[in-house]
């Protein structure tokens, strides 16, 4: 469980295809204080276990499957890409965003990422009929940020972002037109659930 607040931007060092699966391997500082093998990290919101790290080159690598690289925005990582890091959460630990689970729902594409006086405007387009998970002032990560919802457009949503979300998130090196993982409020999803099953459909 995690909580869309980003503890550092880090960078792709590879990532490549291996025999059993895609290799991921990213640099970093935070993560990587007192991380085990076997931790949970948010690498854009996808919750990936680590399998090896090596704190004096501050490195840490993961195993990647096809689905989970298809799926997701990081069918277009490669060496050099900004990536968004969070640990997962401590239960003596701070919820500063909302409950993310790092499991992603959807990819999403940016229509609109553009600076609007002195913050930030961001407008994204969901999956096909995905725009049934999200409402005004609700939560959502994008990217495993966790953000409100401005506006609601059919699939697409908008969202206002201070500098620092920028600044410290690798949505500083993202335009039109680029991928991002998206992840539903976990509540939301509950309650389509429950009310299609009381109405006799399936969600």
């Amino acid at each position: 469980m995690f909580t869309g607040i980003v503890e550092e931007k880090g960078r792709v060092v590879s990532f490549v295809q291996g025999k059993a699966a895609w290799r991921l391997i990213l640099s970093a500082k935070a993560a990587l204080a007192g991380v085990a093998t076997g931790d949970s990290i948010a690498v854009n919101g996808c919750c990936l276990t680590v399998t090896d790290f090596d704190a004096a080159a501050g490195t840490v690598g993961f195993d990647v499957l096809e689905e989970t690289r298809r799926l997701t925005s990081f069918s277009a990582l490669k060496a050099g890409s900004a990536v968004n890091l969070e640990r997962s959460l401590r239960f003596d630990g701070k919820v500063g965003g909302h409950f993310v689970t790092g499991h992603i729902d959807g990819l999403g594409v940016i229509e609109i990422l553009e600076k609007r006086g002195n913050d930030y405007y961001m407008r994204v387009r969901g999956p096909e009929d995905s725009g049934r998970h999200v409402v005004h002032k609700g939560s959502i990560a994008i990217d495993g940020i966790s953000l409100t919802v401005a506006e609601v457009g059919g699939d697409s949503l908008a969202v206002w972002l201070i500098p620092t979300t920028i600044n410290v998130t690798n949505l500083s090196e993202k335009r039109a037109g680029d991928p991002v993982n998206l992840e539903f409020d976990l509540l939301g999803k509950y309650v389509e659930k429950l009310t299609a099953f009381h109405s006799g459909r399936t969600a």
